[in-house]
């Protein structure tokens, strides 16, 4: 009998099946702060504590503000590299934003008053932590004498005169402002009360009930390098609303623990635990020729989106070796560490440890095992490369989402048949498209389905597979030998 109450489609990872060894359809969830300071109307637009479709900049801009502050409005960082990446854009991302405006700011004495300067009826204000909301000009009332918007690309907000006569001189004004000084780790885990808010990665459970979504990869740039954060996301990520298996990719700190070398990343991810098998882990930073500086899992986020598109979404090919947006590697303002190459960067993937490299001609990302990897331990075969985590996520999920309807429908012959034809043609499919290999096959076994569970209507389908593993490594061995030399003394015909 099943050890627990079973109602609907449900999918889990079996045993592993081997020797334990030493617009895009892939939807991708950011946790963090964004500039929906910058937004009129906030409060009404359900930008705070909710999973919020990005399509393209502009419209992520109209949606939760843009600045270019992406340690403070970390979720900016992720709409830079989906939607203003000079390799190509990609989308549509999901983002959960937890900085309140109501909350989040500064005290009423603390209210910047300021004397406006108009000229031909307009003024600006250059800030990105003005509350859009809050801005009041003496004597005039907007929407009447005055509109207020906002510049993304001069970072200013930009207040017209609306009436007939235009205003102009000085005209005194105040605002307030946002405070990120309550805005920490716990901010960002969030929860679900019994009242039914959510609120940080607990929102994540309404990625599905309220934009039927499942995710695909979670990340929270800024913050997964906090054990906490990290801990809660994997949490997150398992079984979400009690179904949905997403993957995670996070970062090992660089500033916050002064982690400079690799030898320090290293002793860094085994100390605080940054080893699981739904997790991918990256060091150091990447910096673009502007000065940009990017977490590797954001980066990575685009790649497998990019990667996944080009295949149907089936999730079958890394994002190792693949080219991103920078130009060196970054290890913090102050760092004197000029980086490392290919060869040294061996002593990272060998751990667990995702990184960059310039390699080609270019700077990818280099690594391909999940987080759970260390060469020469017992590794389970499944933990060792990203795609094979990811493709059983892929199948457990396409299960759930194909079959869920049909719950509490009779259980006939023709339907379980139908169940098992199906997704024996979808692993047919997977086979030929080269994200499979072998001759997986859809197994209903009587061992597997006691008269007991099948009284009280619990039924169960084995599907065990081989997702196909990366070309990790390439070597050729090249001897020398003397016969060669036999050439010069061919009679010639």
């Amino acid at each position: 009998m099943a050890n627990e109450y079973l109602y609907g489609a449900y999918g889990r990872l079996g045993q592993t099946i081997a020797r334990n060894a030493v617009q895009a359809g892939t939807v991708p969830v950011y946790v963090g702060t964004a500039p929906v300071n910058l937004i009129k109307d906030y409060r009404k637009r359900g930008i705070i504590n909710a999973p919020v479709k990005l399509t393209n900049l502009p419209n992520a801009q109209q949606t939760i503000g843009y600045s270019g502050d992406w340690k403070r409005f970390t979720l900016c960082e992720a709409v830079a590299a989906h939607f203003d990446n000079t390799l190509g854009n990609i989308g549509p991302v999901y983002v959960i934003n937890v900085l309140d405006p109501d909350i989040n700011r500064k005290m009423p004495d603390e209210a910047v008053n300021i004397s406006l300067a108009f000229s031909n009826g307009q003024a600006v204000i250059k800030s990105d932590t003005i509350i859009l909301d809050t801005l009041a000009l003496e004597g005039l009332a907007e929407g009447i004498d005055y509109t207020v918007d906002y510049n993304y690309t001069n970072g200013t907000a930009v207040i017209k005169s609306a009436g007939v006569n235009r205003i102009t001189g000085s005209v005194a004004a105040s605002y307030m402002e946002v405070d990120f000084g309550g805005i920490d780790a716990d901010r960002i885990i969030g929860g679900v009360t019994a009242g039914g808010e959510y609120s940080g990665l607990g929102a994540l459970q309404l990625l599905y009930q309220e934009q039927y979504q499942v995710c695909s990869l979670l990340m929270a740039p800024g913050w997964s390098h906090i054990p906490r954060v990290y801990n809660a996301m994997l949490t997150a990520s398992e079984q979400i609303n009690g179904h949905w298996d997403a993957f995670v990719l996070a970062d090992l700190p660089l500033e916050t623990e002064s982690i400079e070398t690799i030898s320090e990343a290293k002793a860094w991810k085994k100390q605080n635990g940054y080893n699981r098998e739904r997790s991918k882990v990256f060091w150091p930073k990447g910096m673009d020729n502007s000065g940009k500086v990017y977490h590797l899992s954001t980066l990575a986020a685009v790649e497998f989106m990019r990667t996944d598109h080009t295949h149907a979404s089936v999730p079958f090919e890394t994002c190792g070796n693949k080219q991103i947006p920078i130009t060196r590697q970054y290890f913090g303002e102050e760092s004197k560490n000029r980086g490392f190459d290919q060869i040294t960067s061996k002593e990272l993937t060998s751990d667990g440890i995702s990184t960059c490299v310039f390699w080609g001609g270019n700077w990818v990302l280099w690594g391909d095992h999940t987080a759970a990897y260390t060469y020469g331990a017992d590794v389970d075969p499944r933990a060792i490369f990203d795609v094979s985590m990811r493709m059983l996520f892929y199948i457990t999920n396409s299960f759930q989402r194909e079959w869920g309807t049909t719950i509490d429908r009779p259980f006939t012959k023709q339907l379980r048949d139908r169940i098992i034809n199906r997704e024996q043609e979808k692993l047919d499919a997977l086979v030929a498209q080269g994200a499979l290999i072998g001759n997986p096959s859809v197994l209903f076994l009587e061992s597997n389905n006691s008269t007991e569970d099948m009284m009280n209507g619990d039924f169960r389908w084995d599907i065990p597979v081989t997702p196909t593993p990366p070309l990790k490594s390439a070597t050729v061995y090249v001897a020398y030998t003397e016969e060669g030399f036999s050439a010069y003394f061919d009679e010639e015909g």
